[in-house]
């Protein structure tokens, strides 16, 4: 079964919203470095449950969007398709992790697939 595995929470101001959010809940919000703006969330122990995520700069997209995992981006986006949705992006590489696509429900609402990498960790 294919789970929800991270969230991504649109800003104007990524480093304003992350002082916020440590503030508010003490999460160890780190900027990923790479070459777009990111801000890694983690929300708790990987011996809990629970998802970690991430505060991206805003482009279009509007409130906070889920990825979820799943064994084949390629199969994954013809569903979407053929289940009335939208694929949005082909898939792309994330290096160290996997390949990763956004997708459209038939009501318009956003959300990211990941073929989870076996080789990272």
């Amino acid at each position: 079964m294919s789970r929800v595995i991270h969230f991504e929470i649109p800003s104007g101001d990524p480093e304003h919203l992350a002082e916020f959010y440590r503030r508010l809940f003490g999460w160890e919000i780190t900027n990923w470095g790479g070459p777009v703006e990111y801000w890694l969330v983690p929300t708790g122990p990987e011996s809990e449950p629970g998802i970690h995520g991430a505060i991206a700069r805003r482009d279009v997209r509007e409130g906070t969007r889920n990825t979820i995992s799943v064994a084949s981006a390629d199969e994954t986006l013809r569903k979407v398709v053929q289940a009335g949705g939208k694929a949005l992006s082909p898939k792309m590489a994330v290096p160290g992790v996997g390949y990763h696509a956004l997708c459209q429900d038939p009501e318009g609402n956003v959300f990211g697939i990941m073929e989870m990498d076996p080789e990272a960790k």
